[in-house]
Order: structure tokens, then C-alpha cells, then sequence
């Protein structure tokens, strides 16, 4: 077991008259080892990295982070009741780069009564030379209303410090932990790692376009090369999360390769937004791609394959998406890319024929990595799973850096090879649908332009500010998503929220929230209750769409949103419409 040799409680060292015998070590595992932290901007308290630890995500890193194998043991990790009969301590350890950036380490348990607020919180200050601090359980306090470890995090005092960070669970007599092995370093210039980006490769594609937009760049012409999907390409996992991740790395890939004068030519558009399907993603593009005709992409690299499971058209959206890209402004390349998750799933065999139906290039980190993950080092491996992912869904920065190498592999498949004579056809009918090819987002700020929709706001007079924020582009700091909505504030009344518009498809994107103070609200289309809209389906604030009606004719509709009868006091947040004229 390796680990440090000084245990502190309370973040300081003091030298005792005395020193006692050193107690025996005991065993444990570690569900975090010198991963990568970074300080975020919050609502509410200090800049901090989160953890969260509840479902699967601690036995997943208990798992594959730590090595436990005994279903047992992960077992007990699922309740507070369990997680004391296994754990006997907790070891945490921060390494910063600043001698002044202050660190605190927050353990928060879920509590029965109220999830956020009767669990037990405690916050303990940590050296930021690596010194190990130790927090035991038995010395500590615990609320009767645990029910279950609910987070950790780390609290900076500045927003965008970097540390790097480990935590290991020491056990208590009687069970057993394998020994952590400490991995080599990933050898990313070497012929066995170049063979396996090489393996990325899913679908060369029609390169018409792509090749189109390498020869405007090499002949010193201005390109913009943008990304769209979910938290991987948001950046989640990365540190510093607008520059390590994959989009922003890739981009630079492309900008050494093909720019000029630099690369000064080159232009870069990212749009992640975390925990969204393309079902959001066709309703934004418009506004965070093309940011509302200011931007006309060459590339546009379209990563949804670990967030579509949420999408309710099971590759509508998708297709649509990838339809309006290809025929919206500039008719960029489309590059379709598949990310994986630590238990080797994505919805590749879902999405993929999309793009051979098209002929779109597309790039399979699963392809790339699942096989050798497999392997141990002797047998071939070139880079664990504990070293690709940040946790079970992100990818840490030698993650990203593989994503970023697999798109800079298709960019040079794509230079070598003679460009197509013919650009691809878009005109064909559907693999999954294109009922949303044409879709426009609706919110306060595009109602003022449209004639043929009219809203009477009823008591959602108000304008939400607590909103998802997501880092744009290269910007290290977040932006609000749908910023131009609907508020119902607690209490401010019982008059509904009425639309009045006529359209084949309509969805309601609203804020998911982990807030008490947001309750449900009752959707009725045209007299008919269709949908009881509740925040509390992932409890933290994020854009959750969901589809009201779709038609094969467009037709006028009245839509109304009224607070359910038993949360008629509490809040709720509609953040905009996507629709089809």
C-alpha cells in the first residue's frame, strides 16, 4: 500500500515532547490517487471541485480506482450504516502549486429526512504540500438522519486553482484491500500508442468538406472549427477544464497542422453542456454554435454518444442535428465522435449508422481503447482505465488528450487522402428521422421577433439567474444557459403560463433543480394534462427538455403550465421551447 507517512487531523502538524510509536498502518483503498482538481465557481459557497458519491459512483470508483473485487464490501459502501462497519478512516491529501492557495475537504452524507440538508457536514483545512490528513470515524459526531455518503469536495478561496488530490479509505479489522500498483506513465510518442489512436478510426467518410475546410486553412483563409455535445466536450474530467479538454486540444492539433501565421486564422467554438442529449443540443445550436448567425463553422465535431440514452426520439434528434449542421450556414464537415464510459458503453451501434448513411468521418474512442483496457502492461496495455478516466462517465487528462490525438488521426487521414469529387447528399430519407431538422428556440428574447406566437406569462413573470453554466469556448468561467426564460416564484400566485402557437413538434426545456424550493408543474396541450414536469428528476440545476407533442401536420395548439395543485407555492422555471414551424 503506498501513502504517506505523516497522519494530521485538523490540517496542522505540531511536535510533541513525546512522540508515541507510530500506530499500525492499516488497509485500505484508494478511490481517488493523484487526480487532477480544479476550482469552480459555485451559486453558493467557495470555488470547488465535487465529488458525488451517490448510486453507483462510489462503488464504481471503489471498483475500478481502488481494485475491490467483493461485492460485499461494495455493498456496505451504499448506506452510512455499511460505510461505517467497512471504513475506518479516511486519508486525504492536496498538492498545490501555491504556497498561499488555501484547501478545505468536505465530507457531506445524504440525509433521510431532508437529501441536502440533515446529513452530516463537516470540513476539515488541508496542508497543500501533500501531507496526509486523517479523518477517523469513530472521533467524529454523526447525525442520527445519515442515510448515505452523499459528496466530497474540495473548497478553494479563488476560482480556477489547480491541485492534484487523493483519498483513501482505510479499513477497518477484518477486511482486506489489494494493493494499489502505481502505473507507468503513458507513452503517448510511441508506435503501440499511435496504432491504437490509428484503431479510432470507425469511418474515413465522404472528406469533401473536410478536406474543403484543411485547403481554405492552409491557404491562410479563416476557418472556425466547433464542437457540440455533452460535459465531455463541456470539458468535465479536464484540468484546467478550457484548455486540457479534448475540443480545446484538438483545435490546437488542427491550428499546428493546417494554420497560418500562427494560426491566427484558425477560430475555436465549443458548446458542452453537461448532462443533455441532442435533444437539447438541435434547440441550441442555432444560438450557442452559430451564436445567432455571428459564426459560420467549416468542422463541427458532434459528440452525444454517452448522452443519448436521454433522448426520447432514440435518434431523431440526432439525425435532425446532423442534418441541420450539414445544411445550415457554411454546410460545415460533420464529424461524428463516440466517447466511451468506464464500463466500455455508448450508443455507437445506435448512432453510427446515421453517419454511414451519410457518409459523415467518424471517430470511435471506444474502438480505440476498450480492447486494450483489457490487457495488462506485460500483455500490451498502453493506458489503464484508472488513467483514461476521471470517474466512471469523464475522462481525465490523458483521456482527453487520447480524444484529441483520435480527431488529430482523422485530420491527417483526411489531408493524405485525395479529396472526393462529389459533396455528400443530405436529401435522402431518414435512418432514425428529421422531424426536428428545422427546429427554433423559443424564449423571451426570440418571442419578440415572432408574429405567429403569443405567450401571456401569468405569474411566471419572473426571470431565473440560478441557471446550469457551462465554459464556452476557451473562457474559463461559466455561462447561464437560457438565460431569457420564465420564472414562477414561490408563492407569487396561481395564474398558468399559456403559448399559443402553431407547430408539428413542440419541447419544453425546464430547470431541473435540487432545491426544495421547486416543486411540480402540470402541462396541459390544448385542454389535455400531457406531462407533470418534475425539477426533482435529477435534483441539480440543468436544462431537462422534454417532448410535449409530435405531428405530421403542423396545427395551432395552446399550451398551459400551471404549478401542481399541492406545490402551488414553490418555484419552477420554464427555460425555453423548441419547435417546428
Amino acid at each position: 500500500m503506498e501513502g504517506n507517512n505523516n497522519y494530521i487531523t485538523g490540517g496542522k502538524v505540531e511536535g510533541p515532547a513525546a512522540p508515541k510509536d507510530p500506530e499500525e498502518r492499516k488497509g485500505g483503498f484508494f478511490i481517488m490517487f493523484e487526480t487532477a482538481i480544479e476550482a469552480t465557481a459555485r451559486a453558493e459557497g467557495r470555488p470547488s471541485q465535487e465529488i458525488y458519491l451517490e448510486g453507483s459512483y462510489l462503488t464504481d470508483k471503489a471498483r475500478y480506482i481502488g481494485g475491490i473485487t467483493d461485492e460485499g464490501m461494495l455493498e456496505l459502501l451504499t448506506t452510512w450504516a455499511g460505510f461505517r462497519e467497512l471504513v475506518h478512516s479516511i486519508g486525504v491529501s492536496v498538492k498545490t502549486g501555491s504556497e498561499e492557495a488555501e484547501v478545505s475537504f468536505l465530507m457531506q452524507n445524504w440525509g433521510r429526512q431532508s437529501k441536502y440538508e440533515t446529513g452530516t457536514q463537516l470540513r476539515i483545512d488541508c496542508p497543500g504540500d501533500g501531507t496526509e490528513v486523517l479523518l477517523k470515524l469513530e472521533e467524529v459526531t454523526w447525525s442520527g438522519d445519515d442515510a448515505a455518503a452523499g459528496k466530497f469536495a474540495f473548497e478553494f478561496s479563488r476560482e480556477g486553482e489547480l491541485a492534484t488530490a487523493s483519498i483513501l479509505f482505510y479499513l477497518n479489522d477484518g477486511y482486506a484491500a489489494p494493493e494499489l500498483t502505481i502505473e507507468p506513465p503513458v507513452v503517448f510518442d510511441s508506435l503501440e500508442y499511435q496504432g491504437m489512436v490509428a484503431g479510432s478510426l470507425l469511418h474515413s467518410g465522404n472528406n469533401y468538406r473536410l478536406r474543403a475546410a484543411i485547403d481554405k486553412a492552409l491557404q491562410g483563409e479563416e476557418v472556425t472549427i466547433a464542437y457540440i455535445g455533452g460535459s465531455i466536450t463541456q470539458g468535465a474530467g479536464a484540468k484546467p477544464i478550457h484548455t486540457g479538454c479534448y475540443a480545446y486540444q484538438s483545435y490546437l492539433r488542427f491550428k499546428e497542422l493546417y494554420g497560418k501565421d500562427g494560426g491566427e486564422n484558425i477560430h475555436y467554438v465549443k458548446a458542452g453542456v453537461g448532462g443533455t442529449p441532442s435533444e437539447l443540443g438541435v434547440i441550441r445550436y442555432d444560438r450557442d454554435i452559430l451564436r445567432d448567425g455571428a459564426v459560420t463553422p467549416d468542422i463541427v465535431v458532434v459528440e452525444f454518444a454517452v448522452n443519448d440514452e436521454g433522448d426520447e426520439t432514440k435518434g431523431n434528434c440526432f439525425e435532425s442535428l446532423c442534418l441541420k449542421i450539414l445544411s445550415g450556414p457554411g454546410r460545415p464537415a460533420v464529424i461524428l465522435l463516440f466517447s466511451v464510459f468506464v464500463n466500455d458503453w455508448n450508443l455507437q451501434e445506435r448512432l453510427a449508422p446515421v453517419g454511414r448513411h451519410y457518409n459523415l468521418p467518424m471517430v470511435s474512442i471506444k474502438d480505440a481503447v476498450t480492447e486494450q483496457f483489457r490487457l495488462s502492461k506485460a500483455e500490451g496495455n498502453i493506458i489503464s482505465k484508472r488513467q483514461f478516466f476521471y470517474d466512471i462517465y469523464h475522462p481525465a487528462n490523458d483521456g482527453h488528450r487520447v480524444m484529441a490525438d483520435c480527431l488529430g488521426n482523422l485530420f491527417s487521414e483526411a489531408c493524405r487522402s485525395p479529396r472526393d469529387g462529389e459533396d455528400i447528399t443530405t436529401g435522402k430519407r431518414p435512418v432514425l428521422g428529421n422531424d426536428y431538422a428545422t427546429i427554433r428556440l423559443l424564449d423571451r428574447k426570440s418571442l419578440a421577433d415572432l408574429n405567429d406566437v403569443r405567450v401571456e406569462a401569468g405569474s411566471f413573470q419572473a426571470t431565473d439567474t440560478d441557471l446550469q453554466r457551462v465554459e464556452l469556448d476557451a473562457d474559463p468561467f461559466g455561462t447561464p444557459e437560457f438565460p431569457h426564460n420564465w420564472l414562477h416564484p414561490a408563492a407569487s400566485g396561481e395564474d398558468s403560463f399559456k403559448l399559443t402557437l402553431t407547430s408539428r413538434n413542440l419541447i419544453l426545456v425546464y430547470k431541473d433543480s435540487g432545491s426544495r424550493d421547486f416543486g411540480r408543474a402540470d402541462i396541459f396541450v390544448d385542454g389535455n394534462l400531457v406531462l407533470t414536469a418534475d425539477p426533482h428528476v435529477n435534483s441539480w440545476t440543468h436544462c431537462n427538455p422534454v417532448i410535449l407533442y409530435q405531428n405530421e401536420q403542423s396545427q395551432q395548439h395552446v399550451i398551459e403550465i400551471r404549478m401542481a395543485p399541492e406545490d402551488k407555492d414553490k418555484c419552477f422555471t420554464i427555460l425555453g421551447f423548441g419547435y417546428t414551424a
